[in-house]
């Protein structure tokens, strides 16, 4: 299985389906535009931060459980990211401490119980895409989703720099499996085809590197 990850805006999900595509497997991917959850976080963050992560925490538990299953199966955003939002939040005054210790023990409880529910330790391999904050919003712009704008809530400027610096010490410190980054700034593997094809190439080479067979 392979975990992509990277900020809001980053590619991801465009990247698991074509990478899925690529090495003819599944993607699995993070439920956003059928969360109800997710505009009531934007209206209100400090309402609904907790709601919200839970929310988020208990899809991404599923997903990893099933495509765990087979190999080279594509996750756009997976568990092992997770505590980063929610503790960004909360230093950002979104959650209680109380919320805080629930979460915290929710989450160490899902991730002891992971390897017995999916049959299989940790990812294959992690994908980090690194993009800078310019391209991070000019892809959140194009997306249009009006929640996400920055024109919509001044303080969403703040927010997704937070995030940003957030991610360099989060992929860092991420040990889980072995790991590689794109970088989102120099290939635009959504609208350009040679780029893509570098990337699917980085990432097969990768998977030779490490001895993962591909389907």
């Amino acid at each position: 299985m392979i975990v992509l990850s990277g900020t809001i805006g980053a590619g991801k999900s465009s990247l698991a389906t074509l990478l899925s595509e690529h090495l003819g497997t599944e993607a699995f991917y993070e439920q956003v535009d059928d969360n109800p959850v997710l505009p009531l976080f934007y209206k209100d963050p400090k309402k609904y931060a907790f709601l919200l992560q839970i929310y988020f925490l208990n899809k991404r538990f599923d997903s990893i459980k099933q495509a765990m299953l087979d190999d080279n199966n594509v996750l756009d955003r997976s568990i092992y990211e997770d505590s980063l939002f929610f503790h960004m939040n909360a230093d950002m005054g979104r959650a209680t401490s109380q919320e805080v210790q629930v979460y915290d023990d929710l989450l160490d409880n899902m991730m002891q119980e992971l390897p017995y529910a999916a049959d299989k330790k940790a990812p294959d391999l992690l994908v980090h895409i690194d993009v800078s904050y310019e391209t991070m919003i000019n892809r959140i712009q194009k997306r249009g989703r009006d929640y996400e704008q920055l024109e919509q809530d001044s303080t969403l400027e703040n927010y997704y720099k937070s995030l940003l610096k957030r991610y360099d010490g989060w992929y860092d410190n991420y040990d889980y499996s072995p790991k590689m980054k794109i970088d989102g700034d120099k290939f635009n593997f959504v609208e350009n085809e040679d780029d893509l094809q570098s990337v699917l190439q980085q990432i097969d080479k990768e998977l030779e590197l490490r001895g993962i067979e591909r389907n």
